[in-house]
């Protein structure tokens, strides 16, 4: 997934914008179709921020003034209390249903009492996904749910070693062994559940790995370090 580039200016530029009592939309969407290729604009709303309005296209968010004359892609934050205000609203309206996640499509690990819930999908040759095992061994009292979700073009081999992981006599373990320990499992044949977990992956536009998604529904698609997993585990009680 790529990052919003930073837009540490945007609350200067807000209270710069002419004073106009509604936004006309289809104006907003007449003069930003040509920006956006094609994407259409599926929700547009007005920010706190005089001036300022919210467009969401392609699972993106970006602000724009009342006639769309301009666009601004990035973080918009709140000088007041510093707080990601972007970040806050992607994590609102990307979140999912937990509880209907097919947790038996994943490999279970239980970590302490394991009352706090996590899913993650990740790659078993993704580098930055072995970084992340990492980290995650740091934290305690956590039962994850690890969805093989390899990208094949990128990392071919991928698909054979997640399905070797899971066919092996302790799928837990073998995943660990391999992405901490570089361990590989030995070759098996079982039905897995690969293929349906990267339709999965497609259909809920998971764009990268790892891709975490916390009991709230909300999803975070990039590496975190434990203190950020722990902190986001921590607001979706």
């Amino acid at each position: 997934m790529r990052p919003f580039a930073p837009l540490p200016a945007v609350l200067l530029l807000a209270a710069l914008l002419p004073r106009a009592a509604l936004a006309d939309e289809a104006l907003i969407r007449r003069n930003l179709a040509p920006r956006l290729g094609g994407i259409p604009i599926e929700a547009i709303a007005r920010t706190a921020y005089k001036g300022l309005y919210e467009i969401q296209f392609d699972g993106k968010v970006a602000y724009t003034n009342e006639d769309g004359s301009f666009m601004l892609v990035g973080s918009l934050i709140d000088s007041a209390t510093g707080r990601n205000l972007t970040q806050d609203r992607l994590r609102r309206l990307t979140a999912i249903d937990f509880s209907a996640l097919p947790l038996d499509q994943a490999i279970k690990r239980v970590r302490g009492r394991g009352s706090r819930r996590l899913a993650l999908f990740t790659d078993p040759l993704c580098p930055h996904c072995r970084q992340q095992e990492k980290e995650l061994a740091k934290i305690d009292d956590l039962t994850l749910y690890v969805f093989i979700y390899p990208f094949e073009r990128q990392h071919p081999g991928a698909t054979a070693r997640g399905r070797d992981i899971w066919c092996s006599p302790d799928p837990g373990q073998a995943w660990e062994d391999f992405m901490l320990k570089g361990a590989a499992p030995k070759p098996g044949a079982c039905p897995d559940p690969v293929a349906k977990n990267v339709a999965l992956g497609e259909r809920l536009r998971f764009e990268a790995t790892p891709t975490f998604i916390f009991s709230d529904g909300a999803v975070i698609q990039r590496g975190l370090t434990a203190a950020q997993i722990e902190k986001f585990m921590a607001e979706a009680k």
